[in-house]
């Protein structure tokens, strides 16, 4: 199906990476845009060709990196999506496929910051339209957080597409690292059941904290003798994914796996995540993983493709399209 020409899609330099390949899977090219940096560490961002009455779709992922702090990449968005409502664009959505604060959705000691909702304020602020995302931490406080449209994607049809031809007619567990990730968990299990057409089992690893230290060791669920498959929102320092892949270890997993979305990958996850417990890590490119630099990590990491998918997401956002009906494929992307 042919593209309007009312719809521009533009990428902020720092997801230039995946913006190209966006550009391609969707069939239009990236608009003209320049960012400008000021001696005092300001910046300007503005359109080098009109976007008056236009669909306007800009692409950037809000990740913290050695060049640009999630801030300084969270301020360049915000003021470039003022920019194009000022210059009378018709619609702005920002594709933010990892979005910055996310996790800071709720109090959790006195006086703390609801940041997730602070940030959602500053999107409408600057009149955004609409904001899509990828796998939030908490999709309740983000959905409660904007007031201006907001659109959730998953990568979870993405994941099973690489693992189904490894899983083969193995015995299977879908493994939540902690009690909190347990819908996330189960959704996942019965997609990967459709897809295998069998039943996949269920588990989930004990985790206590306290004072920043982790805790707990027991398996609610049967891991002996199967592949695990540990599914979660991101990986931070990896101390979750270790932990759980060492007590599917120790009650008899036969091969443990990892999938999640947002590969942040602190620096104590070179090596923390080199445990031969782990045989694959398995990660989108919402990040590039460019913290790790071990190479028993390295070996070991996978890296699924969103392009096809955010492609999809916004030919559907722009021409009416079911985005209910796209996650419900299983080979979402054009």
């Amino acid at each position: 199906m042919m593209i309007s020409s009312a719809l521009k899609l533009f990428c902020l330099k720092a997801s230039h990476y995946l913006g190209e390949a966006v550009s391609q899977h969707l069939g239009v090219p990236l608009s003209a845009h320049e960012e400008r940096e000021f001696e005092d560490g300001e910046h300007k961002v503005r359109a080098l060709e009109s976007v008056r009455g236009h669909d306007v779709f800009v692409l950037h992922s809000l990740y913290g990196e050695p060049q640009a702090s999630e801030n300084d990449k969270l301020c360049r968005l915000l003021f470039f999506i003022g920019a194009l409502k000022d210059a009378a664009a018709s619609r702005v959505t920002a594709i933010v496929p990892y979005l910055c604060y996310s996790r800071k959705d709720r109090k959790t000691k006195a006086r703390d910051p609801v940041t997730t909702r602070y940030v959602a304020g500053m999107f409408e602020a600057v009149g955004c339209d609409r904001v899509v995302t990828l796998d939030v931490h908490n999709l309740a406080a983000f959905q409660n957080a904007f007031r201006c449209g907001t659109d959730h994607l998953e990568a979870q049809s993405l994941f099973i597409r690489h693992l189904v031809p490894q899983v083969g007619n193995d015995e299977v567990v879908v493994v939540s690292p902690d009690v909190g990730g347990l819908k996330r968990a189960e959704q996942f299990r019965q997609a990967l059941s459709r897809t295998l057409q069998r039943e996949v089992a269920s588990a989930f690893v004990e985790k206590y904290r306290s004072g920043g230290i982790l805790s707990g060791e027991k398996v609610v669920g049967e891991v002996r003798d199967r592949t695990a498959l540990i599914i979660d929102d991101l990986i931070s320092s990896g101390t979750t994914l270790a932990r759980s892949a060492a007590a599917c270890r120790q009650q008899g997993a036969t091969r443990i796996w990892a999938a999640a979305t947002h590969g942040v990958f602190a620096a104590a996850s070179n090596h923390l995540l080199a445990t031969p417990d782990l045989e694959q890590i398995i990660i989108t490119n919402s990040i590039p993983p460019f913290r790790l630099t071990a190479p028993e990590v390295t070996t070991k990491l996978a890296t699924v493709d969103l392009a096809p998918l955010l492609a999809e997401t916004i030919r559907r956002l722009h021409q009416g399209g079911s985005l209910v009906e796209l996650l419900a494929e299983p080979n979402p992307g054009p």
